[in-house]
């Protein structure tokens, strides 16, 4: 059906003003709780791991355990995610939407929309880079479950050693209920996963100030002298951190993707005034366990809690991985529905979750790929530690790019000055690119696997883009001009009997004849009294208001009952073929639309590879591949299945 759109940036429409300020505060208080229990959960997890794997012994670039070290990297820590998480994405990023929504994929449409002239070669290279910065994400995606869950679990051998071996079982099991769990959609996950992860990081922030009355010097680390320190006084030692280091923003842009769910507001107040004081809690209570005892670096974040309570932390812990498993999930359901919007990837189906908030989708294919990619990795990897060396590099390269998508649309949209924004660029970007080269160093102990399936993902992207475009040509080609072919109906040349009833054709536009229309009158010599031929645009805005849905054209001739509809969608709806043909007015369709009765017709092209040089043979072959898993076209437009007509044709590429 079609999803009415929602005002401002807020997911669901606040109360009137005659209801009071309590329940408008309600609302929001809701939604904020909702958010913590969806898009919070990867960052606010980050501390059960992060220092962990700084001072793995097992590092190829180890860390030394001293004071001076413990007081840079807690310091490092702080500042980075400062830097990154607060200014990048909470403070600057976050502000750039396209109709609330975020992510890479909206900064590609701000790109679109908002560069011209010389500036578009510049836009189609940055959205070049924002195509494979969201192919990153999904290899984030991958990844992030499977080092979340493996990370809690394994918490099991801190309070019992003998359950070393259950570890990964325990794991793929719950990342298997995680993902049967998704259809239900995130308001339904939200409402359970918010109170837990409330608990989680009260409970994570509570340990670390029990830790820091212990050793209260770490609260110096705060001071960024700690961290420039660190970093340049032991560059060598410094550099290889932060391959490790970049661990604690692992699911800022997880935070920028799922805004769509419940809006900036929501989530800058659940950061600034919850998860960020929790998060850093955390690592200062555990850089002073590390300073009272090097030993602990075995696992800071679970021996920084009494022994009393360290099951119940692994429990809570658990719940806590699953919200962060859950976070990136969401935000490959949206990643992957606005590629498919703006035609870098098939159409896949689509299911709505929610009829308050549009953004809340859940995506089967995608859903599913998941699963069985994060059971791999599980598998394959078997402990959080070995997963570590992967991680950053799929985190910071999406971050990179975000933030240089980031100060290109702000120079565009806002005409912010150059001077300013080379500055704030300049700052940013060289704290990006530092973590980018730390991890590039960890190529051959894991970090090859994000860039390879970044790498896979945006070959597919770009394939079927291009080969998109090679198709629609072809169509062109084989339906001909419909202007002529509107003209030869009217004048009698191509004779036709007119059969009662009304007739949907879907098509590209409205300068080619549908190709099963087409097929009726040249083959059958038949034509519907009313003709209605329909398309599809889908508009570079997540939702399109109702008054702006469909626009009509009586293609020359107002008494002929042939008629062309143009029905538009943004990016983040479910297109509605028949509830888009009820709103139109009777005067406009020359005459009223039998609905009940209509019958639809759809073009079904068949791909064969041919002999034109119009890409390398592997690609001709990966576009036809990834057509397969193209969601069925009635039930994507809504179409009644008894009353849909499916006609074929082939197209060579």
């Amino acid at each position: 059906m079609a999803i009415a759109a929602t005002p401002d940036d807020e997911p669901t429409a606040p109360p009137p003003e005659s209801q009071g300020r309590g329940p408008r505060d309600a609302v929001r208080l809701a939604v904020v709780i909702g958010a913590l229990g969806v898009v919070f959960g990867d960052i606010g997890t980050s501390p059960i791991y992060t220092l962990q794997t700084v001072f793995n012994p097992s590092d190829p670039h180890p860390v030394p355990v001293s004071a001076e070290n413990v007081y840079g990297v807690v310091s490092l820590v702080f500042w980075s995610v400062m830097i990154i998480v607060t200014v990048t994405y909470v403070l600057l990023a976050m502000r750039a939407d396209s109709g609330g929504e975020g992510g890479i994929m909206a900064l590609i449409t701000l790109l679109r929309r908002w560069s011209s002239g010389r500036g578009r070669r510049a836009a189609a290279v940055l959205a070049g880079f924002g195509i494979f910065g969201a192919s990153l994400f999904f290899g984030d995606s991958m990844i992030t479950p499977a080092i979340s869950v493996l990370s809690a679990v394994e918490g099991l051998k801190v309070v019992q050693p003998s359950f070393e071996d259950a570890v990964v079982p325990i794991t793929a099991v719950i990342i298997v209920i995680l993902f049967l769990v998704q259809r239900r959609g995130t308001a339904a996950v939200g409402r359970v996963f918010g109170p837990v992860m409330i608990a989680w990081l009260t409970a994570i922030g509570a340990c670390g100030v029990v830790g820091i009355t212990e050793h209260p010097d770490i609260l110096k680390a705060l001071s960024p002298t700690y961290a420039l320190g660190f970093l340049f006084g032991h560059w060598g030692i410094a550099f290889y951190a932060l391959a490790a280091i970049v661990l604690a923003v692992t699911g800022a842009e997880a935070l920028y993707a799922d805004k769509g769910h419940f809006g900036r507001r929501a989530i800058t107040r659940g950061w600034l005034f919850l998860v960020l004081p929790a998060c850093v809690l955390s690592y200062l209570g555990q850089g002073a366990l590390i300073l009272d005892d090097p030993g602990n670096i075995s696992s800071p974040f679970f021996l920084l809690v009494p022994d009393w309570g360290r099951w119940p932390m692994v429990l809570l812990a658990t719940a806590a991985t699953v919200i962060a498993s859950q976070a990136v999930i969401t935000g490959a359901y949206s990643v992957a529905s606005q590629a498919a919007k703006l035609g870098y990837l098939p159409r896949l189906r689509v299911t709505h979750t929610s009829e308050s908030t549009i953004g809340q989708i859940y995506v089967p294919w995608v859903n599913w790929l998941l699963m069985v990619s994060v059971l791999t990795l599980v598998f394959a990897f078997r402990s959080s530690a070995a997963l570590a060396y992967a991680f950053g590099m799929a985190v910071t390269g999406t971050i990179t790019i975000t933030t240089l998508l980031f100060f290109y649309v702000a120079h565009a949209r806002w005409g912010t000055p150059k001077w300013a924004l080379g500055i704030g660029a300049a700052v940013l970007l060289f704290v990006d690119l530092l973590f980018v080269a730390a991890n590039m160093t960890k190529l051959v102990h894991g970090a090859w696997l994000p860039l390879l399936i970044g790498l896979t993902a945006f070959t597919i992207m770009t394939t079927w883009q291009r080969g998109r475009s090679i198709v629609t040509e072809e169509r062109a080609r084989h339906e001909g001009s419909l202007p002529e072919f509107v003209e030869d109906l009217s004048s009698g040349d191509a004779p036709t009997i007119r059969i009662p009833g009304t007739a949907v054709f879907l098509n590209r536009g409205k300068q080619t004849a549908p190709l099963a229309l087409r097929a009726n009158v040249e083959h059958n010599h038949v034509r519907h009294e009313q003709v209605v031929i329909m398309s599809i645009v889908t508009e570079p805005v997540p939702r399109v208001p109702e008054r702006d849905r469909a626009t009509v054209d009586d293609l020359g001739y107002a008494d002929d009952g042939i008629v062309h509809v143009t029905a538009r969608f943004g990016y983040m709806e479910k297109p509605d073929v028949p509830g888009t043909l009820a709103l139109l007015d009777p005067a406009e369709t020359e005459g009223p639309l039998h609905l009940d009765q209509a019958s639809y017709f759809l073009s079904k092209i068949e791909l064969r590879r041919g002999p034109a040089a119009t890409m390398a043979p592997w690609r001709k072959r990966l576009f036809i591949a990834t057509s397969y898993i193209t969601a069925d076209a009635a039930e994507y437009f809504g179409l009644p299945r008894d009353r849909t007509v499916i006609m074929g044709s082939h197209i060579e590429i």
